[in-house]
């Protein structure tokens, strides 16, 4: 069992977690049972989820991005649904929250694309906030109702509107997103300063989480087969992302730059928290 292991052992095999490597890779280089593997990765996921849920509060972060991230658990949607596998299976998304300034992912939510779990992100947002902020998303039309339930009229939002060119994608079945051909950026609620209107910062923070969540890899065969596989992982990922991963644009942690914690954390410390709760 998982709680059995030499400290030194937790310590090596949630680093690899942290770091992209694979379940099966891990067992290979540090000999314990995947099985194991799973069950600690598990553990100190829901262990972050809860670090995340205790730090996150009276933030002061005044330009966000928000963004939302496909997955899937178990199957795709179409496969999922034709084989009538549950509501738990098929397509799911992570909603992210990140600041511009200090790049910290202050909360996120696993779910379904669409407007009930847009509302659930943005209350969980606004109640982690002190200070009135200026939120940048896409075009997706559920943010708009979700952040004036959220916010009210504490809140300066902007969209940004891409226009992508759909030529032939159906026909070559291309794995790469289209070409953009037109960005338009539009003022939907308060002041917001149209110069800070931008999802670049969260889009690339996706790409980050991509290459470091091999659940989330493209055309991967390492996707979740259990929600709770998932969920863990995704908390797992943001919580090493704000505490200990050195950010190469502001020479610290994102929690540190955001005056969360005044230390950058290592994953002993991560797993210590954790297993003496």
């Amino acid at each position: 069992m998982a709680n059995n292991l030499p400290t030194e052992k937790k310590i090596m095999a949630v680093s690899m977690l942290c770091e992209g490597n694979s379940i099966r890779s891990i067992e290979r280089m540090t000999g314990v049972h995947r099985d194991t593997i799973m069950r600690l990765g598990v553990r100190m996921g829901q262990g972050c989820a809860e670090i995340m849920d205790d730090k996150m509060h009276g933030l002061d972060l005044p330009v966000i991005q928000v963004d939302e991230m496909w997955g899937f658990i178990g199957a795709k949607q179409k496969t999922a649904k034709a084989n009538d596998m549950g509501p738990d299976f098929g397509d799911v998304w992570v909603w992210v929250a990140l600041d511009a300034a200090t790049k910290l992912v202050p909360c996120i939510t696993v779910g379904k694309r669409d407007r009930m779990h847009a509302h659930a992100f943005m209350d969980d947002l606004a109640s982690r906030l002190v200070s009135r902020p200026q939120i940048s998303s896409d075009a997706l039309s559920a943010y708009k109702d979700a952040i004036e339930r959220a916010f009210g009229d504490a809140v300066d939002y902007g969209t940004v509107v891409k226009t992508f060119s759909h030529t032939d994608l159906e026909a070559t079945r291309r794995y790469s997103p289209p070409d953009v051909l037109k960005i338009k950026k539009q003022a939907i609620q308060g002041n917001p300063d149209m110069s800070l209107v931008s999802t670049s910062y969260v889009e690339k923070q996706n790409h980050t989480v991509r290459m470091h969540c091999r659940r989330l890899s493209r055309l991967t065969n390492a996707f979740s087969k259990k929600r709770e596989n998932f969920e863990a992982a995704i908390a797992l990922h943001y919580a090493y992302y704000n505490f200990c991963k050195r950010h190469s644009t502001i020479r610290c942690t994102p929690a540190m730059e955001a005056g969360v914690v005044d230390s950058q954390w290592t994953t002993a410390d991560l797993v210590e928290m954790i297993e003496t709760k």
